[in-house]
């Protein structure tokens, strides 16, 4: 049986459900607070870029539309990092030939919306969710032309983000509802290099870059326009943080010595750092996600996570396939499909959380740390000879769609215990590539 089906947010999460669902014949309407954004102008500061990789890939192929995104996306095979003292070095992320992509958060929900249309979703823009009548299955928008208007769904999806009206409404008429959020002491804010003079870009194109210092860190995705969309995250307060870069004199000379070679390409610098918002941080667990057959919420509105592993969009598209898989097995039960759903993926947006938080620490200090990078070699040596005995946390996560996250993070956990232990034995510096190793680490797998 055909649903007419509500979804709050036209986000990226909200347009790639509704194509996934139209495509099964159900009559989709989404709402979404903010303006259509393919009429209005973007506001600057708040389009990070997005690192689009395997899951997220899995799902936008399910639904055929893959091919039309690589046209905005760029490959980025590792990380570039610009230390401290001027030296960069390359750290592929993968094995030969697995890279993620550089997508704009824009660009791509502009395009995942189109083809929402296309399916046959209807998007009304301007609609901002205030309550949810759960025993009349009525939903009810504020409007800036006709005031409040509301609308009756057999069945309603929550995807409007880390602040979700809708997982409010939920929340609010329950009377077990669990919830969480946590805010990490660091904001963002994004900055930009621009094109070079002749239209190229000013640095590698196909890399992450990443200049990590310790306690904060910046980094920089490249764009179709070749330019590159740069992020700061970095303290809210203390020295150095953004309550203390308050002048331009502070913030050139912060710049001039912490970043220097980034510094030299950022014209705009100025005018971007005091004008962009600096935006917070947060993770968010909860817990129900559904009511019934007739609610779920799903992407960051159920699983809200920082963005250090580049899994958020992932996640969410992941979430949409899940669901598209449970649809196909058990047709018309939704009472079922949501309670599966839910089983399934609340455990792995848990994981993925955990995992990106823990990813924080490796971008802004870790990597440039040669014991660190030791470990990184001995891990990718003990890939290559055993690829199905020891996969790095990395690739589990991003190339590995076939582990689920809460997999993923348990052999994290196990593999970083064992890691810990070898790095810790005598002379590793120097035997590191030995079978004394090899053999240690192998013990300690299958103990």
């Amino acid at each position: 049986m055909k649903k007419d089906v509500t979804i709050v947010g036209a986000g990226l999460v909200g347009s790639l459900l509704s194509i996934y669902l139209s495509r099964r014949g159900h009559k989709v309407s989404i709402y979404e607070r903010r303006p259509d954004m393919r009429k209005e102008k973007m506001s600057a500061g708040r389009s990070i870029n997005l690192a689009l990789s395997d899951r997220g890939i899995k799902a936008l192929e399910e639904v055929g539309i893959m091919d039309a995104i690589r046209e905005i996306a760029i490959p980025m095979h590792g990380r570039f990092i610009h230390n401290a003292d001027g030296n960069t070095t390359f750290q592929p992320y993968g094995k030969q030939g697995q890279f993620i992509n550089s997508v704009s958060r824009g660009e791509l929900n502009k395009k995942l919306m189109d083809l929402a249309e296309k399916e046959g979703a209807e998007i009304f823009f301007d609609h901002k969710c205030v309550s949810i009548d759960w025993k009349a299955n009525a939903i009810s928008f504020e409007t800036p032309g006709s005031g409040l208007i509301t609308r009756n769904s057999k069945l309603i999806f929550g995807a409007d983000g880390a602040y979700s009206a809708a997982r409010l409404q939920h929340q609010l008429q329950h009377d077990r509802f669990q919830y969480q959020q946590y805010y990490i002491d660091f904001g963002y804010k994004e900055l930009t290099i621009p094109p070079a003079e002749d239209g190229s870009f000013r640095m590698e194109k196909n890399a992450l870059h990443i200049w990590p210092r310790g306690n904060y860190m910046l980094i920089a995705l490249p764009n179709t326009d070749s330019s590159f969309t740069c992020t700061l995250f970095f303290p809210f307060d203390g020295e150095p943080s953004f309550a203390s870069l308050n002048t331009k004199e502070k913030l050139r000379a912060f710049f001039e010595k912490t970043f220097t070679d980034a510094f030299r390409l950022m014209p705009k610098l100025e005018e971007e750092f005091f004008t962009n918002p600096t935006s917070s941080l947060v993770t968010v667990k909860c817990y129900p996600w559904i009511r019934e057959d007739k609610f779920a919420l799903i992407g960051d509105a159920a699983h809200a996570i920082v963005p250090f592993f580049g899994q958020g969009m992932n996640c969410g598209f992941e979430d949409c396939s899940v669901l598209n898989g449970l649809m196909e097995q058990y047709g018309d039960d939704w009472t079922t499909i949501l309670e599966r759903f839910q089983q399934l993926r609340k455990p792995d947006g848990d994981a993925i959380a955990e995992l990106a938080l823990n990813n924080f620490i490796e971008m802004r200090d870790k990597v440039a740390d040669p014991k660190f990078l030791l470990q990184k070699k001995i891990e990718a040596r003990l890939h290559d000879k055993y690829p199905l005995k020891w996969i790095p946390a990395y690739s589990q996560v991003t190339f590995s769609p076939q582990i689920r996250y809460s997999d993923a993070f348990r052999n994290a956990m196990k593999q970083e215990a064992i890691m810990q232990q070898v790095m810790a034995m005598p002379d590793i510096d120097r035997k590191w590539d030995s079978e004394e190793i090899e053999a240690a680490v192998l013990k300690r797998l299958t103990g």
